[in-house]
């Protein structure tokens, strides 16, 4: 059975930087692959993804302070966080797809303190 397990979200200060992974079990590859973010009451917001030649996109809130990356095996991918606002505090969720197969991760919260 494939699951995806996030990890690395936390508590830190504004300014601060975290960084998350997302460990792929089981058999399959994170030939594309997201994270999205989610506070209570809004929907699911891509923050990042990175498709399977490389090619990455950012939401305009974190362009520049946050890297999307995965390991050259497909099974584990990152979010590096950077200068972290309090406005980034959310449950972050990692997905993945290969394919046509999609898996979501159940989240790691974030949260960041003024």
């Amino acid at each position: 059975q494939v699951q995806l397990v996030e990890s690395g979200g936390g508590s830190v200060q504004a300014g601060g930087s975290l960084r998350l992974s997302c460990v792929v079990s089981g058999s399959f590859s994170l030939d594309y692959m997201a994270w999205h973010r989610q506070t209570p009451g809004t929907q699911r917001e891509l923050v990042a993804d990175l498709h399977t030649y490389g090619y990455t996109t950012y939401a305009d809130s974190v362009k520049g302070r946050f890297t999307i990356s995965r390991d050259s095996a497909k099974t584990t991918g990152y979010l590096e966080m950077n200068s972290l606002k309090p406005e980034d505090t959310a449950v972050y969720y990692c997905q993945g797809r290969s394919n046509g197969i999609e898996y979501w991760g159940k989240g790691t919260l974030v949260t960041v303190s003024s």
